[in-house]
C-alpha cells in the first residue's frame, strides 16, 4: 500500500497585516512518489530540506498533484519540471481567466501552469497507481483535486483547500469561496463521510470521532524576530469568519469558455 508523510506542515496562522498561507505539502510514496502541492517560494527552502532529510532531492519526485492554482499551494512546480503535473482541466482554464475579486487567483496563474513542459490534465475517477485516486472537489475553486489513498490506516483523504482545517469537518462550510458556495459545502460532506484521516490544506492530519477533532501529530513550527514582550503584539483564536468573493454570481462555466 502507499505510505503517507507530510514533508511540510499546514498552519491556520493568519495576521491582520497579511497572509502567511502555510500549505500543506504531502508525499505518497508507492509504486511511485507522489508530491501533493508545493507551497509558495517562501516555502522553498524548507520544501528542499524536508526532501534533503528524506534522503530525496526533487528529482526524485515522479509525478506532482496541483490541488489548486492558489498562489500558496503553487509557487514551486519550477522545481519539479521533469515530473508530470496532473491538474483539472478547469483549474487550468480558470486560472487563464480568473474573475477579478478573485485575489488568491492572480493573472499570472495561467501562466505558472503553463511554464511546466509536462501537464496532464485529470478528471474525476483518475487512477494515479494503484492506492491512489482523485476526487472532484470543486466548490473553494473550480478545480480543486483532492487525493484519496488507500492506507493500512484506512482511506486517507488528501483535502487540499477544500477542507482549510479541521474546524471545516464539523461546520461543513468552507471559510473562502472563490468559486460556488453549494459546490463546496457538497464537497466537504464528500470528503467527511468518506475519509478515516484528513489531511487539510492548512492544517495537521486529523480524524473525526464521535463529533471530535482528533489530530495524529503535533504542532511544529518556531516563530522569530517578535517580541513576546510587545504589548502591541496580540493574538486573536476567534474562528475564521466566512468570506464568499463578492461577484461570485459570475462563476459560471460558460464565463470560463
Amino acid at each position: 500500500m502507499p505510505e503517507l508523510s507530510v514533508l511540510l506542515q499546514g498552519s491556520p496562522l493568519r495576521t491582520d497585516v497579511g497572509i502567511v498561507g502555510f500549505c500543506s505539502v504531502v508525499l505518497i510514496e508507492g509504486e511511485k512518489r507522489i508530491l501533493v502541492d508545493v507551497g509558495h517560494v517562501g516555502r522553498r527552502t524548507a520544501l528542499e530540506n524536508a526532501l534533503k532529510a528524506r534522503g530525496l532531492t526533487p528529482e526524485d519526485i515522479d509525478i506532482t498533484i496541483m490541488s489548486h492554482a492558489h498562489w500558496d499551494h503553487s509557487q514551486n512546480y519550477d522545481l519539479f519540471q521533469h515530473a508530470p503535473m496532473l491538474v483539472h482541466p478547469l483549474e487550468r482554464k480558470y486560472a487563464h481567466k480568473p474573475h477579478r475579486n478573485d485575489w488568491a487567483t492572480p493573472a499570472w496563474s495561467g501562466a505558472l501552469i503553463e511554464f511546466q513542459p509536462k501537464i496532464e490534465e485529470v478528471e474525476e475517477g483518475h487512477i494515479v497507481e494503484p492506492g491512489v485516486t482523485l476526487m472532484h472537489t470543486p466548490g473553494h475553486s473550480p478545480g480543486s483535486l483532492s487525493v484519496m489513498v488507500e492506507t493500512p490506516q484506512g482511506l486517507s483523504i488528501i483535502s487540499g483547500d477544500v477542507l482549510h482545517y479541521s474546524a471545516v469537518a464539523l461546520t461543513r462550510k468552507n471559510p473562502l469561496v472563490f468559486w460556488n458556495e453549494k459546490e463546496a459545502t457538497q464537497s466537504i460532506d464528500r470528503i467527511v463521510e468518506q475519509a478515516d484521516i484528513i489531511y487539510p490544506g492548512h492544517d495537521r492530519a486529523f480524524h473525526v470521532v464521535k463529533g471530535e477533532i482528533e489530530y495524529l501529530e503535533e504542532t511544529k513550527m518556531t516563530v522569530a524576530g517578535l517580541d513576546p514582550e510587545d504589548p502591541n503584539i496580540t493574538f486573536d483564536f476567534a474562528p475564521r469568519p466566512i468570506w464568499v468573493m463578492p461577484g461570485i454570481e459570475d462563476q459560471t462555466l460558460e464565463r470560463l469558455g
